[in-house]
């Protein structure tokens, strides 16, 4: 198997994990201040590549490792890929490209509230 097919596999699932995190760090941060902290800057930045023309590290480089693998590689967002591909295939990618930012909005909030019912204790 092409070395660079191997890395670019790696970076999916580190790209993964990413997301992961960004949805459900908030069910691990607990009353570590730090760690939730941790989780809003990462909230935030993941709502900013979705929103800005900024596109993500991580995508850049999984395109770049397909590319030099000889594989044919995705352009633009890694979620509007992924998720237009296999859960949502007949959603325009402006909604998809919306409902990230939407979603982290909301986990913001948690986060936030679970902040501010610490600092009350």
């Amino acid at each position: 198997m092409n070395p660079f097919a191997v890395l670019a596999a790696a970076v999916l699932v580190v790209h993964l994990v990413w997301i992961a995190w960004v949805l459900f760090g908030w069910l691990l941060t607990g009353r570590r201040r730090w760690l939730r902290g941790a989780h809003m800057v990462s909230l935030f930045w993941a709502a900013l590549v979705e929103l800005e023309p900024w596109p993500c590290p991580l995508t850049i480089l999984e395109q770049r490792l397909l590319a030099r693998a000889g594989e044919v590689s995705y352009r633009g967002s890694f979620i509007v890929h992924y998720l237009e591909t296999f859960l949502y295939p007949n959603l325009p990618a402006w909604l998809l490209t919306w409902f990230g930012p939407a979603v982290c909005a909301a986990i913001f909030a948690i986060d936030l509230g679970q902040f501010w019912r610490e600092r009350r204790a």
